[in-house]
């Protein structure tokens, strides 16, 4: 609790003890009225001095309509016609539901303040074999930084010297540490848990990952969901209103029932209840407040969420695209099958497509040399062509190499003994002979298939992969994780074609969501309704384009993720209609006069506390958005 809290404690815990006896005293003993009324206004005065400043301040700037100005009119008025204890009673339970927003506001801040933490404080550059400590947003592109165990990684880079754990919580919400050697690329945010590393910064302070990630934790707010709209547009109407409305309750009825003092009296009281019930606090703070809530819930498991709004969709989603390669597979490409051609050897065949792709920087050529598992001997390689589509044809010991699809060796007059395997099949012809073929394929994520089980659970009727890849792959992928419907040998143009055609479907209770890397899939994510940017851990491009970042590539974290946008819509709604409900059955009450000054306080107070309790549910809530996590 913070100094203003625990002064707005006091204050009220003064009030109402001086409030209490007043009362007692009043019954025991005949005190003048105009005694009572001086009494009875240092408890209400100490309490509620604030909201009676703020009021005026209000009025003189021409913004008179809000909660201050209702309740110090109310208040002041029950004073007017001798309510005294009703009048100071008020004030103080207002400022009790004012306490408890605050102290709620502060722990739903504090859920996502542990996001802000990651803001690092210094930079140690190394100059000539010196340290010298800097600002961050001084350090340039190039320089090498030295981060001590313990410290925060200032910048994003590349490890020069040093081997640690780093951990990565703050940005992933994942507790186990992750191992970086010399070569890896570590991000801003994380803590360097033990030795020292050596990091060549590969972006300026701005353009780091944590500079991002403060930026839209900091913008979230903005980005209001249709119902905070609803909200505010409503109560912007909704006060004046209910102003003009008990002035004509305190005026009219008493002119056709005879303007007696007692007369007038009763209908100034219905008037102030009618004022303090209408008060539209309840509304105004919770709806936000559960939102709010919502957001720091899916920060604390790693995952950023850029507004209301995007929450708010998320709820709404019936349809989820997947991108395949980086998102449900690792896209980590390996050589799984080895087919050597009769009197041909398993290591040459490997040789061979090692020599041919030694020059290239495709995934494919990677994985054939990481499966050769040593460096190819370049000098025996005279030349090598990219044939696009194809393959590679290249000169090893000065005979021709080939290295790609069946047709490319067809062309060339060589017979293919074609195989049928799940995978990129590269077929190699040596010397105008055929060799042999490769396997190669990636490997599911872990999790994958319990994730495509839990979207069923929250709803997610459809799911569709798109994909780059060959339709056998696909096919195979689709079957594993039982996906509805996939579509394979897509360029990037045709994802969002196939996109556009889903979205003419997309309706207010049938929301298309769409999952990818960020990086090649940014066209579709900021297509989709709601793009989910997937092994977003520093992509600049996946937090731009998408409106929730998942900080590490666990596919598990988007069911998770609409689970908690379904219970956060779920709280907000039932927050409106428990609120709006009961002031309109106190408010009709009061006109009527069957309801008193104390049951208004219910209908404001009461009403926003229950609210705001509501909303808090969320913070305390993250046993449930666990789902089911096998593999």
């Amino acid at each position: 609790m913070s100094a203003k809290q625990k002064k707005m404690r006091m204050r009220i815990f003064i009030s109402l003890i001086f409030l209490v006896s007043l009362m007692i005293l009043s019954r025991c003993l005949e005190i003048p009225q105009w005694i009572l009324a001086i009494l009875f206004a240092i408890p209400y005065g100490v309490a509620g001095y604030d909201i009676l400043w703020i009021a005026l301040k209000n009025i003189r700037n021409g913004n008179v309509f809000d909660e201050n100005f209702l309740m110090a009119i109310a208040t002041l008025a029950a004073f007017f016609v001798g309510e005294y204890p009703e009048g100071a009673a008020v004030m103080i339970f207002y400022q009790v539901g004012e306490l408890f927003q605050s102290v709620a506001v502060g722990k739903s801040r504090a859920s996502i303040a542990q996001l802000m933490s990651i803001a690092p404080d210094f930079a140690n550059v190394e100059i000539n074999g010196e340290i010298k400590t800097v600002d961050p947003e001084e350090v340039e592109i190039g320089s090498t930084i030295v981060i001590r165990a313990g410290e925060k990684i200032p910048l994003d880079g590349e490890v020069l010297s040093g081997e640690s754990f780093v951990d990565t919580a703050a940005l992933t919400g994942e507790s186990v540490p992750r191992k970086i050697v010399a070569g890896n690329f570590v991000v801003s945010g994380c803590i360097n848990g033990e030795g020292i590393l050596r990091v060549r910064t590969t972006k300026v302070y701005d353009d780091s990952t944590v500079a991002k990630i403060l930026e839209l934790v900091e913008n979230a707010s903005e980005k209001k969901a249709k119902m905070e709209k609803f909200i505010t547009r409503f109560a912007r109407y909704y006060t004046p209103i209910v102003t003009v409305a008990a002035v004509l309750l305190a005026v009219i009825p008493p002119i056709f029932l005879g303007a007696s003092r007692e007369v007038f009296y009763d209908w100034i009281l219905r008037a102030c209840t009618f004022l303090i019930v209408s008060c539209p606090c309840a509304l105004v703070i919770s709806v936000p407040l559960g939102f709010f809530g919502g957001i720091g819930a899916a920060s604390r498991i790693g995952v950023l969420v850029k507004g209301a709004n995007s929450l708010e969709m998320a709820a709404q989603l019936k349809t989820l695209v997947f991108d395949k390669t980086g998102t449900l597979t690792k896209g980590e490409f390996r050589v799984n099958e080895m087919h050597p051609a009769k009197n041909f050897s398993a290591e040459n065949l490997l040789e061979l497509a090692a020599l041919g792709e030694s020059f290239s920087t495709h995934p494919i050529a990677k994985s054939i040399l990481k499966a050769y598992g040593k460096k190819p001997a370049a000098l025996r390689v005279q030349k090598t062509a990219e044939i696009a589509g194809e393959g590679i044809r290249a000169i090893v010991d000065n005979k021709e190499l080939l290295l790609g699809s069946a047709l490319l060796l067809q062309k060339n007059q060589i017979e293919v003994q074609k195989i049928k395997s799940v995978g990129t099949i590269v077929y190699v012809a040596f010397d105008g002979k055929f060799v042999g073929s490769l396997v190669i394929s990636d490997s599911l994520k872990e999790g994958a298939i319990s994730a495509m089980q839990n979207l069923k659970n929250v709803g997610v009727e459809n799911t569709v992969m798109l994909t780059g890849d060959s339709l056998s792959v696909a096919e195979n992928v689709a079957q594993t994780l039982k996906i509805n419907s996939y579509f394979a040998e897509l360029l990037p143009a045709d994802k969002v074609s196939k996109m556009e055609n889903l979205l003419q479907n997309s309706t207010a209770k049938n929301r298309i969501g769409f999952v990818g890397d960020g990086i090649n899939d940014a066209p579709v994510l900021m297509r989709a309704d709601v793009g989910f940017a997937m092994g977003a851990f520093g992509s600049d491009a996946a937090m731009e384009a998408a409106d929730i970042v998942l900080m590490d590539d666990d596919v598990r974290k988007i069911p998770q993720t609409i689970s908690i946008a379904k219970r956060t819509q779920k709280i907000v709604t039932e927050n409106v209609v428990f609120a709006l409900s009961v002031k309109g059955i106190i408010l009709l009450l009061g006109a009527c006069g069957f309801a008193n000054m104390w049951l208004a306080v219910f209908g404001d107070v009461g009403v926003t506390v229950l609210a705001i309790f509501n909303s808090m549910r969320m913070l305390r809530q993250e046993k449930k958005f666990t789902l089911h996590s096998s593999c």
